[in-house]
């Protein structure tokens, strides 16, 4: 058991770009409050982890290998390297064949008279409680979503079999929880809408990981009470012995509070992203389109995409991973001096923090969703998987801090999304009525999320308490 004394905390991330970052934050929030972190990860993770915390002498890394499986090309060590996500069901259960030296880690400390705090580790990670069980070492889980998707995610699993018994859009009553927008199957995750399929690999993994999570000692969230404070009760219902949820967001806030914006004018390397952004006169007139890392899309609808943005007549600076994918014909000359398409990493948080940008096409990933709240960006919603579809009604419905893309979907499942839908979204989020009440609304609440990670803020005096709270375990 941690002594009094003890001031040491293991984090494992789950190997994807978008649970890595946040826990990355959460390490460095943690070493700000004088707390040692060892962050265990694999060989070809290290060096970018390495990188992103480098200057922070309490953080350190443990290296355990990553094991070789059928059915996964060797040396995919993080989601983005996978050829698609249908490899991500093998990728997890590879996974689990860290436990072995994951255990051993905690022994060596343990052993050595430095014993952690705790260890946080991704939900995905499940296996990993009964490894801290076994040692008397408190496990909190980390989820890499809201409160609110949460909560609807785990009584929507709970509820299944009445949920089964509806059509696709028929809306969805979940008892003990009020919803400030009308949910529907279609909004649900496809292995929340699959769990009674026993046959669903993935929906029987989720199962075994949610198993473990309902008895983990607390969850940290990325996310602050003032965003989502009236769904804790609710989320918290489904962990036993009295689990906490620990809301510490914005978690990347905290090594930006000194003054984000000085940081980015005073950058010694600009960007070519920012470098452009740079010459916009018009302070909130570029709208920034990003899918995030994890989804697939189809070059003809990212064609769609530039006709729309093209026709919208607003400049555009536009990330794009698609390695087979170039601008249709005629559209270059037409977008000259208005539009930047790039297909190298960009820092998202800059360019959602530059004066210059005042709207976001966004999937509405969870990370997507929180920088361009506490920027003050309202968001064009454009979800497409996993949870996105909740992120997105409490962004649009229930916090008013952005607009809909008008998608059309076939029994739930996106189809392409067309020139016109793009250009009218980018039309109404960044010059109409709407838009202007997102905007207003996505800057209310970037001042309080700002305020949340300062001392005395929320998500600062939360942080705090755990600490405390773990000290007395």
């Amino acid at each position: 058991m941690p002594s009094p004394s003890s001031s040491h905390v293991v984090i494992f991330p789950f190997m994807a770009q978008g649970h890595t970052l946040p826990l990355l934050d959460l390490s460095k929030a943690l070493s700000h409050q004088q707390i040692k972190v060892t962050i265990i990860t694999t060989p070809s993770n290290a060096d970018s982890i390495a990188k992103y915390v480098t200057n922070h002498p309490d953080i350190n890394l443990h290296e355990i290998p990553f094991p070789t499986i059928d059915g996964l090309p060797k040396g995919c060590e993080n989601t983005s390297q996978l050829p698609s996500m249908e490899f991500l069901l093998p990728f997890l259960q590879a996974a689990k064949e860290l436990r072995e030296p994951f255990e051993q880690v905690l022994e060596t400390m343990i052993k050595s008279n430095t014993p952690p705090l705790c260890v946080i580790s991704d939900f995905f990670l499940g296996w990993s409680l009964a490894s801290c069980q076994e040692l008397g070492v408190p496990r909190l889980a980390f989820h890499g979503m809201g409160v609110l998707s949460m909560a609807i995610s785990k009584s929507s699993w709970v509820h299944a079999p009445q949920i089964d018994s509806l059509s696709m859009f028929d809306p969805i009553d979940l008892p003990g929880m009020r919803l400030p927008f009308t949910l529907t199957k279609a909004d649900l995750p496809a292995e929340t809408v699959n769990s009674s399929n026993h046959n669903d690999p993935m929906s029987k993994f989720i199962g075994e990981v949610g198993e473990d999570d309902a008895k983990s000692w607390g969850i940290i969230v990325n996310s602050f009470k003032e965003l989502e404070e009236n769904h804790i009760p609710s989320f918290e219902s489904f962990y036993m012995n009295g689990a906490k949820a620990w809301c510490l967001g914005p978690l990347f806030l905290y090594d930006d509070m000194e003054d984000l914006e000085k940081s980015i004018n005073q950058s010694q390397i600009s960007s070519m992203s920012t470098q452009w952004l740079d010459e916009q006169i018009t302070p909130d007139s570029v709208i920034y389109v990003s899918f995030g890392t994890q989804a697939a899309v189809s070059d003809s609808q990212l064609d769609e995409v530039a006709f729309g943005l093209e026709e919208s007549g607003f400049p555009f600076l536009w990330v794009v991973r698609s390695k087979s994918w170039s601008l249709p014909r005629g559209v270059e000359e037409k977008i000259k001096g208005r539009g930047l398409i790039v297909k190298e990493w960009v820092d998202q948080r800059q360019i959602l923090s530059h004066r210059a940008t005042g709207g976001f096409l966004s999937h509405c990933g969870w990370n997507s969703v929180l920088e361009s709240v506490a920027a003050g960006v309202p968001i064009l919603a454009w979800p497409m998987m996993a949870e996105q579809s909740l992120n997105a009604k409490l962004i649009v419905d229930g916090l008013g801090a952005g607009t809909s893309v008008k998608k059309v979907q076939n029994q739930g499942y996106q189809v392409l999304v067309s020139r016109q839908a793009v250009s009218e979204g980018v039309k109404e989020l960044m010059g109409g009525q709407k838009g202007r009440n997102a905007r207003e609304r996505a800057e209310a609440l970037g001042r309080v999320a700002r305020r949340a990670v300062q001392k005395g803020g929320s998500s600062y005096d939360t942080l705090s308490k755990l600490i405390d709270q773990l000290r007395r375990c």
